[in-house]
Parts: structure tokens; sequence; C-alpha cells
């Protein structure tokens, strides 16, 4: 499919695991930055998320919302990238995309909203207690360059991107086998012009302040 790619984002936002995405593909698109609580929220672009969120990208006729989704789909609309694994060779990938957007991100937003869990509610979580999701991940991630398939692909540019941001706000900890992980995959000169960008739309499109 060699349509145009169309990314929504905001610079304070997950949609900067698709920003690094959409550079190791190295395929043209065009990036549309919206504002929380303005643009995001207008009739046109909740035509395509009605959740109001970003990321989304539109490709040709294709919408796709949630960043783990986008990554699996761009790598399979992409093939000529190499970002995904051959399909028999896709258990590790698709296990460690979906854990980190599953269990790590809800175990993750549980804890930063101060929710402490009972033990009958972790056996109804899907997530568990971050802790043990924690250090599930480490084991995942430890002695490997990457973690699916020993070869770089979409589940590291999101595992990693949740590994590095959680490191930098603390909300994962600095445990050597994330450092390591996260040296390799920071270096990539993607995720650099990726980060170079965000910067810059950072200075354009700065956060609102609370409760605006």
């Amino acid at each position: 499919m060699q349509s145009a790619i169309t990314f929504y984002t905001n610079p304070y936002s997950r949609g900067g695991i698709v920003h690094w995405m959409l550079e190791e593909l190295g395929v043209p698109y065009r990036v549309e930055y919206l504002e929380y609580g303005t643009s995001m929220k207008a009739p046109d672009y909740l035509a395509i998320n009605p959740m109001g969120k970003v990321p989304a990208i539109r490709h040709g006729d294709v919408v796709v919302t949630e960043a783990a989704a986008i990554c699996a789909y761009l790598a399979d609309a992409f093939p000529e990238a190499g970002l995904a694994p051959p399909p028999a060779e896709r258990g590790d990938y698709y296990r460690w995309l979906f854990f980190a957007s599953g269990p790590l991100e809800a175990a993750i937003g549980l804890k930063s909203c101060n929710l402490e869990m009972t033990s009958d509610q972790e056996m109804q979580l899907g997530c568990g207690r971050l802790e043990t999701v924690v250090d599930v991940l480490a084991d995942a991630v430890r002695g490997r360059r990457y973690i699916a398939a020993d070869r770089f692909s979409a589940a590291d540019v999101y595992v990693g991107s949740h590994i590095g941001w959680g490191m930098q706000f603390g909300t994962i900890d600095r445990r050597p086998e994330f450092e390591k992980y996260w040296q390799v995959l920071e270096q990539r000169p993607a995720h650099r012009n990726s980060m170079e960008q965000i910067e810059a739309a950072m200075a354009k499109y700065p956060l609102p302040d609370a409760g605006t």
C-alpha cells in the first residue's frame, strides 16, 4: 500500500511511539499536531477517533488508532522495512508488544493513580501488580539485544518506548536489564530523528496548564 500516511499526534503524548515507528519505516508521512481540549475534541478529528485521543493514523482509506495497533499495522503494511519477524517467528513479537500495551500500561496507570489492589482484585484484573509485571519484563529483556526473534522489530519500538519513558519519569525502576536494553534502542537514528521533531513541536505546541 503506497497511499500517503497522515499521522495525528501531540508532542506530549504516546504519539512519540508512532513517530519513532514512522521514522523507522523511512516512508513519507504528514504530521497533524492536535491540541488537548480543542482540535483533539473537534468534530473532524472525532470522526477519526471518537475517543478524542492521539495517536492515530490514516493510510489511504484505513484508519488505525492505539499506538500498539498502529505499530503492528505499519510493520505489516510496509514489509520491506523488516519491522516484523516472519509469521512463524512472531510468538515473542506479539507476546511482548501486547504485554506492554496491556498489563504494563494498566499496572503503571493504576499505580500512578495510587490505587492498590487487594488480593481479590489482583486475580480479577488481567494486569496483576506492577511489581510482578516489571519483574516479568526485566526477565524478558535480560541478556537480549532485542525482545523478539533476535532482530529489531516494531515490538522493540513499543516496549522500548515504555521502558525508556518509564525510567525517565520514575514509573519503572532503573534496573540494569532495562538500561542495557534501552541504551541500544535510543541510539537508533530513527529514534533520534523522531525526538528532534518532537522537541521542536514541544516549543511550538506547549502543554496547556492543568485544568485547561
